[in-house]
């Protein structure tokens, strides 16, 4: 259990905690003079904060001192899948501006393809690298996330209402769906029969 897989069990209980504080019955007053954002999504937010950045520093450490395991290989996709696809379904739920479902039915069926494909490709032997489109498909949810927790703060002093949050949750799925058309382009081999 070297360091980069201890960051990512530590990510795995903070999601955890991300559910239990949102689904909680519970909302603290609000914050910021804001009639939306509440102490719940604010702990929430800085829980999903850290456990993002978690998610940069355990990949970091794993290949720069050459600690890759097959723990984290396995475990770090989940904590990072968990993290945000439980935050995206609970927020289209419920949350400051509930994010529309045709975003998280893009965000989770871009997923399920993508992991099928790498199985089969396993499979077959064939590697498919990961693309810098997913790295920017992570890196544009966690920021429409972020935004949505906050309820646009500090945009919502400008009176936004949470389109900004919104707009960002669309942007993240279209960088989600072109990611996901990107790995099927480059794995469409894994479909040829011998």
């Amino acid at each position: 259990m070297n360091l980069p897989n201890k960051i990512t069990t530590f990510r795995m209980v903070l999601v955890v905690a991300l559910i239990a504080v949102l689904l909680l019955p519970f909302e603290y007053g609000y914050v910021f003079g804001s009639s939306v954002l509440t102490w719940q999504y604010l702990v929430a937010f800085i829980i999903f904060f850290v456990a993002s950045v978690s998610d940069f520093f355990d990949g970091y450490i794993a290949r720069k001192y050459n600690l890759v395991t097959t723990f984290g290989k396995f475990m770090d996709p989940i904590a990072d899948k968990l993290l945000v696809n439980s935050a995206f379904i609970i927020l289209a739920i419920q949350g400051p501006y509930r994010i529309p479902a045709i975003v998280v039915v893009i965000m989770i069926g871009r997923d399920i393809i993508v992991d099928a494909l790498r199985m089969i490709s396993v499979q077959k032997g064939i590697v498919i690298a990961a693309s810098k489109l997913g790295k920017l498909k992570t890196v544009t949810q966690m920021v429409a996330l972020s935004f949505v927790f906050l309820a646009d703060w500090p945009f919502s002093l400008l009176g936004t209402k949470g389109w900004v949050g919104i707009s960002l949750c669309y942007l993240a799925a279209l960088v989600s769906l072109v990611s996901g058309i990107d790995y099927v382009i480059k794995g469409r081999k894994v479909f040829k029969d011998e």
